[in-house]
C-alpha cells in the first residue's frame, strides 16, 4: 500500500513539472503564492494580538493558514467563529 501512493506521489509530480514546464508558468505564481501566505498570516497575527477579543487565539499552524489562504479574509471569520463556538 505503501508503494502505492509513492508511486501516485511521483506520478503526480511528474505531471505537475510537465504543466509547469509546457506552459512556460514561470515563477511569478511563486511570487503570489508566497504572498498570500504572508498575508494570510498576517491577518491571524492581527486578530490574535489586537487586544479585540482577548478570549480568542488561533495557532499559526498550516491547517489555519491554509484556511485563510483558501477562503481570504472570511477564513478567518471562519476560525474566529469556530473558535468561540468551541470554547
Amino acid at each position: 500500500m505503501k508503494m502505492v501512493l509513492i508511486g501516485i506521489l511521483v506520478v503526480s509530480l511528474l505531471l505537475l513539472l510537465y504543466i509547469a514546464v509546457s506552459r512556460r508558468l514561470g515563477f511569478a505564481w511563486l511570487t503570489r503564492f508566497g504572498l498570500h501566505v504572508v498575508l494570510a498570516a498576517l491577518g491571524i497575527y492581527v486578530v490574535n494580538f489586537s487586544g479585540l477579543m482577548t478570549e480568542v487565539y488561533i495557532p499559526l499552524n498550516p491547517v489555519t493558514i491554509s484556511t485563510v489562504l483558501v477562503l481570504g479574509l472570511p477564513g478567518v471569520g471562519l476560525l474566529l467563529g469556530l473558535k468561540l463556538t468551541m470554547i
